[in-house]
């Protein structure tokens, strides 16, 4: 395993990893979710099971009053509308007004222009802190040939951790790549999380909570790249262990939620699974 020294007065990078959890706990984080239908319960289960509480309010009228009340936004594009695009410009831009962290998750770019064309609008238009996608949609932003079948990526990319990197440095925030690795980058240093359970694939929106814990997770922690990996390892974990507990894809979906909520710091190291490296 390798690791990277943080900041001065930051501590180790592993510790800083386990620790972020607990503030999630101790903090309560009021997290704010222009979201899709398919994965808006579930996602606001996963809020409540790791200690944050979710707030999915998508209407123009009230979404910057919201957001004001929040310490983060997740802006996830699974059923995009004209009226939920415009809910998440101008929510992501009193996020803005307001220094908080945003979360994008460009759900299905790739499969459609008109996925694509509104990602690429609220990158333009909203300063983001942390692009969640899998490799198939952050292909497509960055214009590379598409693999989408629907909202999932087909196919093999073989420099993902490369892919990942450009995303970092052309949107001008920490991306990240989900799959059978999962990739984080600032454009300064590459994190790889091995961890994590290929039941996930069998779980609709397991992506989109993982969106919505790294929104939680930087709303404790200032340094978004260090909030993106302890929130891919913890999710990880999680379903590793849920796999254990569950039977198939409906009893590993509850025992998701209930190794969110039973997690303890101690089980975090004993199975972290992370290489941290300078780029």
């Amino acid at each position: 395993m390798l690791t990277r020294p943080l900041p001065e007065d930051s501590g180790d990078i592993l510790s800083a990893l386990g620790a972020v959890r607990s503030r999630v706990k101790n903090k309560e984080p009021l997290i704010h979710h222009i979201t899709n239908y398919v994965v808006a319960n579930d996602s606001a289960n996963a809020m409540l099971a790791v200690g944050a509480l979710p707030v999915m309010a998508i209407s123009t009228n009230e979404v910057e009053e919201m957001v004001s009340q929040a310490q983060a936004l997740v802006i996830n594009l699974g059923t995009p509308t004209t009226s939920l695009i415009e809910s998440a410009v101008k929510a992501g831009q009193a996020a803005n007004a307001h220094s908080l962290p945003v979360v994008l998750d460009p759900v299905g770019a790739g499969a459609t222009r008109y996925r694509t064309d509104n990602a690429l609008r609220v990158l333009r238009e909203v300063r983001i802190g942390i692009l969640r996608a899998n490799t198939g949609e952050m292909a497509s932003l960055l214009g590379h040939c598409s693999r989408m079948r629907g909202v999932e990526a087909g196919g093999k990319y073989h420099n993902v951790a490369e892919l990942t990197i450009q995303a970092s440095l052309t949107f001008g925030c920490v991306s990240v790549s989900t799959g059978a690795i999962d990739y984080v980058s600032d454009g300064k240093a590459m994190a790889m999380i091995h961890n994590g359970h290929p039941l996930l694939k069998r779980v609709t929106g397991a992506g989109c909570m993982v969106s919505s814990l790294c929104a939680a997770f930087a709303a404790v922690e200032n340094d978004v790249f260090i909030a993106s990996t302890a929130a891919l390892a913890f999710f990880g974990i999680v379903a590793e262990k849920a796999a254990l507990l569950g039977k198939g894809p409906g009893t590993f979906r509850s025992a998701l939620f209930d190794t969110m909520f039973s997690l303890e710091e101690s089980d975090f190291f004993k199975s972290l699974r992370v290489e941290v490296k300078n780029i």
